[in-house]
């Protein structure tokens, strides 16, 4: 394995130190599992597969694939939500700033990761370059430069609210930090010009009512970036009222669009 190297703090927009980090990867897990367990299972049969899962988060998906056989090392900046002995191994790692843990890989996963990372490009490169001849790389992220994702509210202001937390995150908060809105559909044409073959990408959505995984998340998004909201203007009470609203099960929001990407390395490269 890897030498451990410190990859010094964080640079990620949702710090796993913050409290908020459990609920987040409750939340997402929630939402995003059975979508990605899907797609990791069109993959075949994973018994004895070499799977390195990138920014585990809090390991749902590194211990699906253990649960079907697979030799899986999950990583993270910052591995504090990843439990031992759940079937997998774990390692800190700097995905930037650190080579790609030794391969090659039959699998590599990594989901809402690239998004935030402004060297995404030569990231995928890498780990392009990491898999076994034959081996699929999975990359899933959101594509969050649309508009309009309140479907229902109880009212006008509340509706209003929902997208003007949406035009702060997602216009100022995100691409501050590094994060890329469009990245999720440029996923395939990047696959394609570092020679993955076989490339196909399936987009998924739904509906989230109030009070539910998805709609709580964005009261979780604000409460890890609430300085950023406040320096963009979004006030104590906007926050306030914000929190109140996604609980109310007359609002109903649309998820962002999820892009899954898969592409393999050819076999005998």
């Amino acid at each position: 394995m890897s030498t451990f190297i410190d990859p010094g703090p964080s640079r990620y927009s949702f710090d796993n130190d913050d409290p908020e980090s459990v609920g987040r990867h409750s939340h997402l897990s929630d939402i995003l599992d059975p979508f990605t367990f899907e797609r990791l299972g069109s993959l075949g049969d994973l018994a004895g597969r070499r799977c390195l899962e990138v920014g585990a988060g809090g390991g749902s998906v590194a211990r699906w694939l253990a649960e079907r056989g697979a030799d899986v090392l999950a990583t993270d900046l910052n591995v504090r939500h990843l439990p031992l002995g759940a079937g997998f191994r774990v390692l800190r790692h700097d995905l930037v700033r650190e080579p790609v843990p030794d391969g090659p890989w039959d699998l590599i996963h990594a989901r809402l990761v690239l998004l935030h990372i402004p060297e995404r490009e030569a990231v995928l490169e890498r780990l392009a370059a990491a898999l076994a001849p034959g081996g699929a790389l999975v990359i899933e992220d959101w594509a969050t430069e649309f508009g309009n994702l309140c479907l229902a509210a109880p009212d006008r202001e509340t509706a209003q609210l929902i997208e003007e937390y949406r035009d702060i995150l997602v216009n100022r908060v995100l691409p501050a930090r590094g994060n890329d809105p469009t990245w999720a559909a440029r996923v395939h044409a990047v696959m394609l010009a570092h020679g993955l073959t076989g490339v196909d990408t399936v987009i998924n959505a739904a509906a989230w009512p109030g009070g539910s995984p998805g709609a709580v998340l964005i009261a979780v998004n604000v409460a890890q970036l609430r300085e950023d909201f406040i320096a963009a203007g979004f006030t104590p009470e906007r926050i306030r009222q914000l929190y109140s609203a996604v609980r109310d099960p007359r609002l109903v929001v649309r998820s962002h669009f999820t892009y899954s990407t898969i592409g393999r390395r050819p076999d005998g490269s």
